[in-house]
């Protein structure tokens, strides 16, 4: 049997985070090995090091060492250590943190009980003992992992944690693998089908529009806080978007309100959305506009000058104690102290409590009830794919304004 040892070139395409298109040449040395039959793969950035690992590989044949060549297979646990610190310098810090909580669905062990239960475990270092721990597929290598046994995780990690979290943790383990496949030269096994499909999924609770309009006619009356929980629900906003939102995205001759940042939960401010398509303008009916205008007179300025729209509007203490508004407004601060406060006012025309999240699927749920194709709703919402927001593409060929004066309309606020 001849053995030999081939050189390619691929040609790849990227697309960076802001927007750019990054192109670059990679290089292949592959194989099969004779004993085993299995095809490795190696990549290289420069040729001269394939050509140099082509050589180093044909004389690892000749003396009977190919076997040892090979890279060993890392074991789950490794490979997502390995993941974490490749993905270390591609995305913001806070996504890398919630990357990192996924350790313990992936690669164990997991300890069984409630998520305060674990919550406290491992916030607030907890000792557990007499606990139950329940195993994952930290100690597996990634060759001897088999289809099965992810979609046997799968099912165990559903039982503890909820059909959500475990389709989650099931992305990252698949994007783990691909990397790990792509820079060890292993094949990693095919990740199962369907996992969780079938299942019954609760839906999010939301206010209908009648409610809406009584939340409105609060807000109105409320002139420290009602536009903070009032906005959400006339534009679709995330709520870190409308925290990140500063006046000089407000722009009053256009009507227009633009997103084009995000406020982190630990208050970093980022000059990035979500996605590109969260970059957007939201058009202002006149209701809100006039709202805007208002507050902008009463909005706590910072060092005399206006920043953020919903800012932290301060609090006066004894001496020498004191707080001045106008800074960012943690999402935390904002949910406990004027999202809840509001919602205990509401029980009495009863409005039972939605999260600050809902208002987004209200919004996006009254425009399509009130006929708003559906592209139209997809570039309102932020959405890249329009697929995304409604399960179906339609072309958008009106402006803003019709669907907003439907919402309007709709939550009968005049």
């Amino acid at each position: 049997m001849n053995f030999r040892v081939n050189i390619g070139k691929q040609h790849h395409r990227r697309k960076q985070r802001d927007g750019s298109i990054k192109e670059y040449d990679r290089y292949v040395v592959g194989y099969t090995d004779p004993k085993t039959g299995q095809r490795t793969q190696r990549f290289f950035e420069k040729q001269k090091d394939a050509y140099n690992e082509q050589r180093s590989i044909l004389l690892a044949y000749e003396q009977g060492l190919l076997s040892n060549h090979r890279k060993d297979s890392p074991t789950v646990a490794e490979a997502f250590d390995y993941w974490i610190e490749n993905r270390r310098s591609e995305i913001k810090p806070s996504t890398l943190k919630g990357y990192k909580t996924y350790q313990p669905y992936i690669v164990g062990p997991l300890l069984a009980g409630t998520k305060i239960d674990r919550f406290n475990s491992s916030y607030h270092k907890e000792k557990a003992a007499g606990r139950k721990f329940v195993d994952m597929l930290g100690p597996i290598k990634i060759t001897e992992l088999t289809t099965a046994d992810i979609r046997l995780w799968h099912k165990r990690l559903t039982e503890h944690v909820g059909i959500y979290t475990a389709s989650r943790a099931c992305q990252r383990l698949s994007s783990m693998m691909a990397l790990i496949a792509e820079d060890y030269s292993i094949r990693p096994p095919v990740m199962p089908k369907r996992l969780g499909k079938g299942r019954r999924k609760e839906k999010k609770s939301i206010l209908t529009p009648e409610q809406v309009g009584i939340l409105l006619r609060q807000a109105r009356k409320d002139n420290k806080w009602g536009l903070y929980y009032a906005f959400p629900f006339l534009t679709g906003v995330r709520p870190s978007e409308m925290l990140g939102l500063k006046w000089s995205e407000v722009d009053f001759e256009r009507n227009t309100i633009t997103i084009r940042r995000m406020l982190e939960k630990d208050g970093t401010l980022c000059e990035l959305t979500k996605t590109e398509a969260s970059r957007r303008e939201i058009p202002m009916w006149s209701m809100i506009r006039e709202w805007m205008l208002e507050w902008r007179i009463r909005c706590p300025r910072r060092d005399g000058e206006l920043d953020f729209v919903f800012p932290s509007q301060g609090a006066k203490g004894q001496w020498p104690l004191k707080k001045i508004g106008g800074g960012t407004m943690l999402y935390s601060n904002y949910r406990i102290r004027v999202w809840v406060r509001a919602f205990k006012k509401l029980e009495a025309e009863g409005i039972t409590y939605v999260t600050p999240h809902s208002a987004r699927h209200c919004f996006i749920s009254t425009l399509q009830a009130q006929g708003v194709e559906v592209g139209l709703v997809a570039k309102l919402a932020g959405h890249s794919d329009p697929s995304v927001t409604l399960g179906h593409y339609t072309q958008a060929v009106r402006d803003g304004t019709e669907a907003i004066e439907r919402l309007n309309k709709a939550y009968s606020y005049q």
